[in-house]
């Protein structure tokens, strides 16, 4: 069997879990960190220097952005999975064809989308409901985002198709390149210097447009120099033509995991609609609160992307054994990571809290209260976070949806609207960890009973069953459920790697695959 991996990938099969974890994990997490760094900063030079106006007029255009942006983030999560497992299996030539398809796909639709955008950015900021005076300046903001579009798409795609290839660090190297050029063309754009004019809200658009063009095509020259396997060059036109099976496995699976993005996006407008009834005081409170949950649901989101990542590969190679102890390494963590974030915040609110509240403002107290009864609710959003990133790696897409959506429009909303008339604004807080708590309780047994390792991200190629090194994607439903063999008659590769494949808690039972 061979063990190297496929040229510029990284397998992750292979090593203690928890360091692969690590060190996987900590690149996403500061990715996430720089770009909310630099949104904050893009934010100060607008709303400083160009007025309230302005401001306003970005903030309009980046909501349609980030929804155009998150609608397309469950189809890069299946690109992921299923380059993973293709990685895992040691199955190259079905990596690079996933890789092809996906291309074609994403880069027809960004393309669609900018066309579309250009001509309908007026519509939907009315659509929108964006204030008059801020109108102009939006539509002149959004036109230019829309241009960027095949750019961002494009990137994000191939960061998703490098972190299923077991690499997170390039992607995470060429994003601080585009933090890096976004925060210095920001200025020089919107006021000019020299020969460059002052194209002002616009400028600020530009920025993001060049950023992204020019770090997308850095990255894509970095992967071209390496001939990372997942490069496709002029010889490999052929692979960009569309296979509709994988194109299918793309959508089917894809959309209900960008739902979730949906579903989240949805309820956090109904509780802010809900806080808003309290008026401008408790808004602000719950608005500072949100701007340092922000920070302390990094470590969870970086967490899960590993965990979904490593599960993929270890499908794909057949090993079971390690699909479990990702469950059990990324709910460690998360409690470990999450906590020594939650930990300081309460215990020195009083000044993180100053970062974003004036000085004897009446909405202090108020954001000190809520921060203490709903920050632990992200301890659990972890863990749901970590086993849906473990399941998901199968294929088994539709009840964490199901899941989310009951914890969030089942629980949350129904609490925190129902309970306020018995225990007053506190109901809204309280909603935070007893929907949190619910949805871990739910993907915990789901993990446990739930038939998710039978599931498949699409049908298994036809070929003569091989080793696990030269199979295509070794699926649970592939491997027949039998007691473990005597450590006497093992081989000596699978005395090293033990007597089976076993999951957290003795999961793989009669509901084993067979």
């Amino acid at each position: 069997m061979a063990s190297s991996s496929p040229r510029g990938s990284h397998l992750l099969t292979e090593g203690p879990i928890g360091r692969t974890m690590i060190s996987f994990a900590l690149p996403i997490m500061a990715g996430n960190a720089a770009q909310s760094l630099n949104g904050s900063i893009n934010s100060i030079w607008v709303g400083r220097y160009l007025g309230e106006a302005a401001l306003t007029a970005t903030a309009n255009a980046n909501n349609i952005m980030f929804f155009l942006i998150g609608s397309m983030f469950g189809i890069g999560m299946a690109a992921t999975i299923l380059i993973g497992q293709a990685i895992g299996a040691r199955d190259t030539e079905r990596a690079r064809k996933i890789m092809g398809t996906s291309a074609t796909f994403f880069i027809s639709l960004s393309a669609v989308i900018a066309c579309l955008g250009w001509f309908m950015t007026d519509k939907v900021l009315r659509a929108m409901g964006t204030p008059a005076p801020a109108l102009p300046l939006a539509e002149q903001y959004l036109q230019v985002i829309f241009l960027s579009m095949p750019f961002i798409y494009a990137f994000a795609f191939i960061s998703a198709a490098l972190r299923g290839a077991g690499d997170s660090r390039t992607p995470f190297r060429f994003l601080l390149m585009s933090v890096a050029l976004d925060i210095v063309l920001n200025p020089l754009l919107i006021f000019g210097w020299g020969p460059v004019p002052a194209f002002g809200i616009a400028g600020s658009a530009m920025s993001t447009f060049f950023a992204q063009g020019l770090s997308l095509a850095a990255m894509l020259l970095h992967l071209r120099r390496k001939r990372h396997v997942l490069w496709l060059g002029r010889k490999d036109a052929h692979l960009l033509k569309i296979d509709l099976s994988v194109l299918r496995a793309l959508i089917v699976k894809g959309v209900p995991m960008g739902l979730q993005m949906v579903l989240i996006s949805l309820a956090m407008i109904a509780m802010i609609s809900l806080v808003n009834a309290h008026g401008t005081t408790t808004a602000a409170g719950y608005g500072a609160a949100l701007q340092l949950w922000t920070y302390v649901q990094m470590p969870a989101m970086a967490i899960g992307a590993a965990c979904s990542s490593i599960a993929a590969q270890s499908v794909g190679a057949g090993r079971w054994d390690r699909v479990g102890a990702t469950a059990r390494t990324g709910t460690l963590f998360n409690f470990l990571m999450t906590g020594a974030l939650i930990a300081p915040l309460i215990l020195f609110d009083r000044y993180t809290l100053a970062l974003f509240l004036p000085e004897g403002s009446a909405s202090f107290e108020i954001a000190r209260h809520l921060n203490h009864i709903a920050v632990w609710s992200f301890l659990f959003f972890g863990v749901t976070f970590v086993i849906s990133g473990v399941v998901r790696a199968t294929g088994a897409v539709i009840p964490p949806l199901l899941i989310l959506g009951f914890a969030l429009w089942g629980i949350r909303v129904p609490f925190a609207t129902l309970l306020q008339p018995v225990i007053g604004m506190d109901a809204l807080w309280w909603s935070f960890p007893v929907s949190a708590l619910c949805s871990m309780l739910m993907s915990m047994a789901y993990y446990r009973w739930g038939g998710w390792r039978r599931a498949r991200m699409m049908a298994a190629p036809e070929r003569v069953a091989a080793p696990v090194a030269t199979q295509s994607i070794a699926m649970p439903a592939e491997v027949p459920a039998q007691p473990p063999a005597p450590v006497a008659d093992m081989s000596p590769e699978q005395q090293s790697r033990g007597p089976g494949p076993r999951d957290l808690d003795d999961e793989l039972s009669e509901k084993a695959p067979g």
